[in-house]
């Protein structure tokens, strides 16, 4: 099963370890440590485009981590993750 991003950024479920909310997470210095050293590292993809990014999705496949910026709620990439669930 594969979770829609934004922006046509589609990935699976089945590499997917962690979705944040970006303004409760992005308060904590580590967290802005670790967005920047992904972003530092090439490993971020923008799936916000143009609109803000409300959330990140810490992926990883291949052998190498992935961190992808949402224009999306949390909330609602869970939303979306259950009901891919029922399927």
């Amino acid at each position: 099963m594969y979770l829609h991003l934004g922006n046509e950024v589609v990935v699976r479920k089945q590499d997917i370890l962690a979705v944040f909310d970006l303004d409760n997470t992005s308060q904590s210095h580590l967290t802005r440590k670790f967005l920047s050293a992904a972003e530092k590292a090439g490993e971020v993809v923008n799936a916000a485009g143009a609109e803000l990014p409300k959330s990140f999705v810490v992926c990883t496949g291949n052998g190498h981590q992935t961190v992808y910026l949402s224009q999306l709620n949390s909330s609602t990439l869970l939303k979306r993750s259950e009901i891919l669930l029922g399927d």
